[in-house]
């Protein structure tokens, strides 16, 4: 009957005959330090509700209660909310957990809700398990365990590599496990990196100790090259490289020889050795040579000293002798007509160089060829050099040109100077231990023209070079001058660079001072030049700049994706003599050429450091991750580091513009015991998400000093400036020869595009062929490049190698044998 009536007049009497129904029951909560937290419950109809807390009624004022409708049935809707406070749930903390309960009237009975526990937060400090250092090989997998504090509620984990959150999702290689620990799948040279497990919660967040993880590469050997010609000795040899991989991060070097050195079989030998009779044979040509050579000099001094002194021909056998180097000659089988060699015919010049020999007309065209070697020293004869200078300067003129190594030192620094007087036979300026130099080709000067050249390496705070955007320093600033004066033929200027080059991935241009002081883009290497005043020759390390006018040039670059890198040369210095408890490790992070090398070392031979690691190199990209420095394993019973961070950081820019050449950070250090003389720890230097490099530093701070030949010596062998002959290694007369012979063109190809073939400078071909001679601009490259240890039988082989695709380029006249 009552059913009935509910139905028959749901709204006068619903309300009175349905038990409460919940809407909203309390939940679970977390208090947080002394916050109160709120407890809340719904339901219709009621005609009361109150909170039941650990089996305890609330007081009915502490109850907060709200009336509403429910606008859907028309029903009472009663919300009731309470506090619950820290001391509260304090009072039974240890007995049982604190929990609440709301229980709702109606006239039909009671409902109660479900339970809702409040519990105090926390997070504790101490990690249960942390990761590890760990030194692993490349594809190797890791696993990083971690095990959280304990906390309420339990702290979620994430993991933090080089301070950045690692994601699962964006790197397959990577994922974690539902114990909460790290794993790589294969261990790759980008996952050397500090890894940190970071544990959280509502309460606080707390780190682990960083493990450094070291992925290293073990060296391993390349294939083994072919087999060398058959030598002199009856040997021939083969080379491999550490490069297949080459040994990354600590890895191990490859083991055994990287030469292997064999005999072969007499038939494949080049020639036999000289007999004691042939010895004293050529001994005795020798001596009879250079007797003749002096009754010659004398003849000739005395017939112009009979004319009444120097007139406008100046003839000094020494201007062309002296920078002929001897080399080593063997007599050659006469059955063995492939060895190259040549008798050195002094009466025969070439038509490309009219007025620096006494020309023949009936002199031959091509190169001749009889017994004796292609760059073998001149022998007797007389050599008249052709000037338009004054009479009244003839005195001066002999006298500049009879000192082979002419330098004068400028008022300011000279150690990144050099100065030297030319004229039309050429001539080269160094700036020791730098890379810089300066190459003056034979008749780049003009005839009857002396110059006075400088050639300057500038600090970079001198001057100012202004870049925007991507764009960085690749290399030094360089001035060679006086500018404007008139060169006939290019000059070449040699300086490094720390560029890794490759097209994709860099733009890069040759910049030059113009008077007015602004920069301008003078070429842009790999682009077609706009001008055939200048051209760059662009290898691993160095750059060869072709201009035919002087004035201050630098290589800058700017990058075109995220790949581009630049060489860093990482060097550790520290203090010679340590009379106290601190002991500073200096890292430097250079830009990687020679010449900011001798600026450090000349820096820390003042600040009397020694070095204490062979220097290494990492390649720098353009990602805007900073470089990052740190220090660990240090021995903690011995020694403690003084500083306070992890890590130390320089900035993306600092390094990425060039126009700061080297920066450092310091590593300050405490030994505990002055008695403490060994230092052992490993320091690390990383680009965020980038190459890294590490160092292990073992050493004896009192007495080691094994690094001590890593540094460049404080000069190099030979004079800042060289003229004339003395400044190549290609005899005069030689090189005349070659270029008469290969300029023209020969059959089946036999001339200069070949020789550039044979020395790999076949991409240069349009830029040879845009001068008066090819040959030259080839020979003047191979001088630059490889000047003072190149090998002339290396050059000879290739002319030979030429001279055996036109047997008519090589024929031996009857007169000359």
């Amino acid at each position: 009957a009552q059913q009935s009536a509910t139905v028959a007049n749901p709204v006068s009497g619903a309300s009175s005959d349905l038990l409460p129904h919940f809407q909203l029951e309390p939940e679970d909560v977390y208090i947080v330090k002394n916050k109160a937290v709120s407890l809340a419950c719904r339901a219709t109809p009621a005609t009361q509700i109150y909170f039941k807390c650990n089996g305890e009624w609330v007081h009915q004022g502490d109850h907060v209660t709200q009336h509403s409708t429910d606008r859907s049935t028309g029903l009472p809707v009663m919300e009731v909310h309470i506090e619950v406070t820290r001391q509260q749930v304090e009072k039974i903390f240890g007995l049982e957990e604190y929990w609440c309960q709301c229980v709702a009237w109606s006239s039909s009975g009671t409902t109660k809700s479900q339970k809702a526990f409040v519990r105090i937060a926390y997070l504790r400090k101490n990690f249960e398990q942390e990761p590890t250092a760990r030194e692993v090989s490349i594809e190797q997998g890791i696993v990083l365990p971690c095990r959280p504090p304990e906390g309420i509620p339990p702290a979620e984990v994430e993991w933090l590599r080089n301070e950045e959150l690692v994601d699962p999702a964006l790197d397959a290689n990577v994922y974690v496990t539902p114990e909460h620990s790290l794993v790589l799948r294969q261990a790759r040279l980008a996952d050397t990196a500090n890894y940190t497990c970071v544990a959280k919660n509502i309460v606080a967040r707390r780190r682990s100790a960083s493990a450094a993880i070291t992925v290293y590469v073990d060296g391993a050997w390349s294939e083994w090259s072919k087999w060398s010609v058959c030598g002199a000795e009856c040997t021939h040899w083969r080379s491999r490289e550490c490069s297949e991989p080459a040994p990354r991060n600590g890895g191990r070097d490859c083991h055994g020889p990287e030469l292997d050195t064999r005999n072969c079989t007499s038939e494949l030998c080049s020639h036999a050795a000289p007999g004691a009779e042939d010895v004293a044979l050529y001994v005795g040509l020798v001596a009879v040579a250079v007797c003749l050579v002096l009754l010659l000099l004398v003849g000739v001094l005395v017939y112009c000293r009979k004319k009444g002194g120097l007139d406008a021909d100046v003839a000094d056998s020494s201007i062309l002798t002296a920078g002929f180097q001897p080399v080593s000659i063997k007599p050659s089988k006469a059955d063995n007509p492939s060895l190259l060699t040549i008798q050195p015919d002094l009466s025969t010049a070439t038509m490309t160089y009219q007025g620096s020999l006494c020309p023949r007309q009936d002199g031959p065209a091509k190169l001749q060829l009889p017994n004796g070697h292609l760059l073998s020293p001149l022998g007797a004869g007389r050599h008249t050099l052709h000037h338009s200078s004054p009479a009244a300067e003839g005195a001066d003129f002999v006298a500049r040109l009879s000192t082979q190594s002419y330098f004068r030192s400028l008022p300011r620094g000279t150690t990144n100077m050099a100065y030297g007087t030319f004229n039309f036979l050429g001539g080269r300026l160094m700036i020791p231990n730098t890379g810089i130099s300066l190459l003056i080709p034979p008749d780049a000067i003009p005839r009857g023209k002396i110059y006075e050249v400088y050639l300057t390496l500038h600090k970079q705070e001198e001057v100012r070079l202004p870049l925007a955007g991507c764009q960085t320093l690749l290399s030094p600033i360089v001035s060679c001058g006086p500018p404007g004066v008139l060169l006939t033929r290019p000059a070449i200027l040699a300086m490094g660079h720390c560029v890794e080059a490759s097209a994709e991935n860099w733009s890069i241009r040759l910049k030059k001072q113009s008077c007015e002081g602004t920069w301008e883009d003078v070429l842009q290497l790999g682009a077609e030049p706009c001008t055939e005043l200048y051209y760059c020759q662009l290898e691993a390390q160095a750059c060869y700049i072709f201009t035919e006018q002087l004035g201050r040039f630098a290589l800058v670059g700017e990058s075109l994706s995220m790949a581009a890198s630049k060489r860093l040369k990482l060097v550790l210095f520290a203090p010679a003599a340590c009379p106290s408890l601190e002991y500073n490790i200096r890292v430097y992070c250079l830009s990687d050429t020679q010449d900011v090398l001798k600026e450090v070392i000349q820096l820390e031979k003042q600040l009397g450091g020694q070095l204490i690691g062979a220097p290494r190199v990492l390649h720098f990209k353009d990602s805007y991750h900073n470089l990052r420095l740190s220090i660990h394993d240090m021995p903690s019973s011995l020694w403690k580091s003084k500083l306070l961070a992890s890590y130390q950081e320089i900035p993306f820019y600092h390094i990425w513009s060039g126009l700061q050449p080297f920066l450092h950070c310091t590593f300050t250090l405490e030994r505990l015991s002055p008695s403490t003389c060994e230092l052992a720890c490993k320091i690390w230097v990383w680009q965020v998400e980038g190459d890294g490099q590490s160092f292990t530093v073992n050493f004896n701070i009192a007495k080691d000093t094994r690094f001590s030949d890593w540094l460049v010596p404080d000069s190099e062998v030979g004079a800042p400036a060289l003229v004339g002959p003395s400044a190549f290694k290609i005899p005069f007369l030689i090189r005349q020869k070659i270029i008469s012979s290969l300029d023209p063109p020969g059959t089946r190809g036999a001339d200069w595009r070949t020789l550039a073939q044979k020395l790999n400078l076949d991409s240069h071909l349009s830029f040879f062929a845009s001068k008066p001679s090819p040959t030259a601009m080839i020979l003047n490259l191979w001088e630059a490049r490889h000047f003072p240890n190149g090998n002339l039988s290396q050059l000879a082989a290739a002319v030979a190698e030429v001279g055996k695709q036109d047997s008519a380029l090589f024929a031996v006249s009857e007169a000359e044998c």
